[in-house]
């Protein structure tokens, strides 16, 4: 009897939410590591970046894969039209951050990993130029934050529906 309950629908919605947890979970500790690495000593930063790129590209972007497949079944099977607003603000924002993840993020961490070596290499701290594309990419990532809970918030509460 309790097998009967299971349907692919609630399996998909599983793998979704999985996705998610697995996939953008790492992202939120990327707030933390920039000032942990600076305070503890500089030469940690290069392993910063590195390590963000791992996370974006070997978690976050194949999650995001997997959200968007699993959310389109849902969509089909679960009798819900794209043109609903939770729905289609949430493929939107989905769409965002699949753009931020491999047009910014991505690129500006294997910028910012050889721009910190290269400081540190000459004078054995980060640059100002360095300290500012920093502060701008942890403000993008907060934005990303933002508009990832804000696409949780949709989903769950489904405005419209």
């Amino acid at each position: 009897m309790l097998l009967a309950a299971i349907t692919a629908y609630s399996v998909s919605v599983f793998i979704h939410i999985t996705a998610v947890v697995v996939g953008f979970g790492a992202t939120f500790a990327e707030a933390i590591m920039f000032p942990v690495a600076q305070k503890l000593d500089p030469k940690h930063l290069p392993y910063v970046h590195r390590l963000q790129m791992a996370i974006n590209q070997r978690l976050a972007t194949p999650a995001l894969v997997v959200v968007i497949a699993t959310g389109i079944y849902q969509v089909s099977d679960g009798g819900w039209g794209f043109g609903e607003f939770w729905i289609s603000a949430t493929f939107l924002i989905v769409i965002v951050i699949g753009g931020l993840l491999g047009a910014y993020f991505v690129p500006s961490d294997r910028r910012l990993g050889a721009q910190v070596e290269h400081d540190l290499a000459e004078t054995g701290a980060p640059s100002a130029g360095y300290l500012a594309a920093a502060r701008k990419q942890g403000a993008v990532g907060a934005f990303t934050g933002f508009l990832l809970v804000l696409a949780i918030f949709l989903m769950v509460t489904k405005p419209g529906a």
